[in-house]
């Protein structure tokens, strides 16, 4: 990244300078930078998500089924949140949120805001929700346990959106409060987040800088703490919840974009809010219900038949001491006979 020097009351600041452009044209088609940070994410995602599920026994690329389900329904969510906390700008005076054409001796494509995703407005926590519907429908179809995904999910999920964050600068948006330290970020004029009455030449907190340090810094203490602890059964996933959350909180609460209130907080603090909760209640939850480590990342009586999964060769990394032994009478049926834990 590079930087510039910008003029402000106090002096001479070094600041971050925003792209001057969001997309490309290649002939008739026009390649938004937005969705590519968001696809150069999923990738990385999907690439670390396999090589940990490969790690932990599974077959080669069985989260490329689960993101088939999952993916889709991540994004539409996504924007289907989105739009509904942000009501006033997609269906206020003078906006055109649903048109998709008119006619006028012709067809003339037109797009209404609402379809308009490549601007930006996707929501975090409605990819998460929309994901989650996703992952459990495609773990459902694989056998999979879907903690066993969650966990071997989380750290490439969180540097999937630090990714994505660099869509928002682009986009020159979703930024913070007016700042003079040395690292705030230009905005062009006439952005229509900028709040009214502010001097040409005012800087910003980087937002999406913050949130790309703060989600890097996650996946590394996920990566750390999953090993060093051993950690199973969705307190990974917990982890990422409580780590991604608390730093949205903070996030979101400098931000001058136009977002719903709600008892005095943006509905995004609302939504991290409640990631906090629900990551600390997995993670209390499922310490409770599981002492031991998970016995295979398939729930029983769906592992693969056919070679392809790879084994640690350590029999303890699949033993859930949480479940009652096998006998010697049963062990030929534990395996099937025991209820599926999810």
């Amino acid at each position: 990244m590079t930087f510039a020097l910008s003029s402000a009351a106090s002096g001479v600041l070094a600041s971050i300078p925003s792209p001057t452009i969001s997309y490309v044209d290649l002939g008739p088609l026009r390649i938004h930078f937005y969705a590519l940070c968001i696809v150069a994410g999923i990738i990385v995602a999907v690439f670390l998500t396999n090589a940990r599920l490969t790690r932990r026994g599974a077959e080669k690329w069985v989260v490329i089924d689960i993101c088939l389900l999952a993916v889709p329904l991540a994004i539409v969510v996504a924007r289907i949140y989105h739009v509904v906390t942000h009501l006033g700008f997609y269906f206020g005076p003078g906006s055109n949120p649903w048109i998709l054409f008119t006619f006028d001796g012709g067809f003339q494509w037109q797009t209404g805001t609402v379809w308009a995703i490549w601007e930006g407005g996707i929501a975090i926590y409605g990819a998460l929700i929309g994901g989650a519907i996703g992952a459990i429908l495609g773990c459902r179809w694989t056998g999979i346990r879907f903690w066993t995904f969650a966990d071997a999910l989380a750290p490439g999920l969180i540097i999937a959106q630090a990714m994505g964050r660099f869509g928002n600068w682009f986009n020159q948006e979703l930024f913070g409060q007016p700042t003079d330290l040395p690292w705030g970020l230009e905005i062009s004029a006439g952005n229509p987040a900028i709040p009214v009455g502010l001097p040409a030449g005012t800087l910003f907190h980087p937002t999406f800088a913050y949130e790309v340090v703060w989600n890097l810094l996650g996946a590394a203490v996920i990566l750390y703490v999953g090993k060093r602890f051993t950690l199973q059964w969705g307190k990974q996933f917990a982890i990422y919840l409580m780590w991604y959350s608390a730093g949205r909180i903070v996030w979101e609460s400098i931000r001058v974009d136009p977002s719903d209130i709600i008892l005095g907080l943006r509905t995004n603090v609302w939504a991290a809010i409640f990631g906090v909760i629900i990551g600390i209640v997995i993670f209390v939850v499922q310490s409770r219900r599981h002492l031991g480590l998970e016995p295979s990342p398939y729930v029983p009586g769906r592992q693969p038949k056919a070679a392809g999964a790879v084994d640690s060769g350590d029999p303890s990394d699949f033993v859930d001491v949480s479940e009652p032994p096998a006998t010697s009478d049963t062990v030929g049926t534990s395996a099937t006979s025991s209820p599926a834990t999810n």
